[in-house]
C-alpha cells in the first residue's frame, strides 16, 4: 500500500467517525429539536417534507455515507455523495451563523463555517481519487 492510500484510508476513517457521530446526532431528542428549527423558513414545509422528517432523512443519509466510506465498493459513491450532502445542507448552517441568539454555541460563524464545509467537501473529493 503506498503513502497516499494509506493517507486516504486515514482520511476515509476519521471522515466516517465523524459522519456517523454526527448523523447519530440526529436522533437525540434535544439536538434533533435544534436541527429542526435551523432549516430556513423558507424551506419549511409540512408532510414527509417537514423539518422533523428533514432532520432524520439527513442523519441517515449521514450514517449511511460514513459507513460507505468504510466499504470498498461504496466509498467512491459515497464520498461524492456526502460532498453534494455537504452542500445540501449548508443553507441550514448557514441560517444558524446568521442566528447565533437562537442557536448558540451551534451557531458557528459565517466564514469559518463555509470554511469548514469547503474543507470537508474537499476531503471526500480526496476520498473518491
Amino acid at each position: 500500500m503506498s503513502v497516499f492510500e494509506l493517507v486516504q484510508l486515514a482520511v476515509r476513517i476519521a471522515l466516517a467517525a465523524v459522519f456517523v457521530f454526527m448523523g447519530v446526532l440526529h436522533f437525540l431528542p434535544p439536538t434533533r429539536r435544534v436541527m429542526a428549527t435551523m432549516i430556513p423558513p423558507r424551506l419549511r414545509w409540512s408532510g414527509t417534507l417537514r423539518p422533523e422528517a428533514l432532520v432524520t432523512f439527513t442523519g441517515v443519509c449521514e450514517i449511511a455515507g460514513g459507513i460507505g466510506l468504510l466499504l470498498p465498493p461504496t466509498r467512491v459513491p459515497a464520498a461524492i455523495l456526502l460532498a453534494v450532502f455537504l452542500v445540501a445542507v449548508f443553507p441550514a448552517n448557514a441560517y444558524a451563523a446568521r442566528n447565533p441568539e437562537r442557536f448558540g454555541r451551534l451557531a458557528t460563524p459565517y466564514v469559518p463555517r463555509l470554511i469548514g464545509q469547503l474543507v470537508l467537501i474537499a476531503l471526500c473529493v480526496f476520498c473518491a481519487l
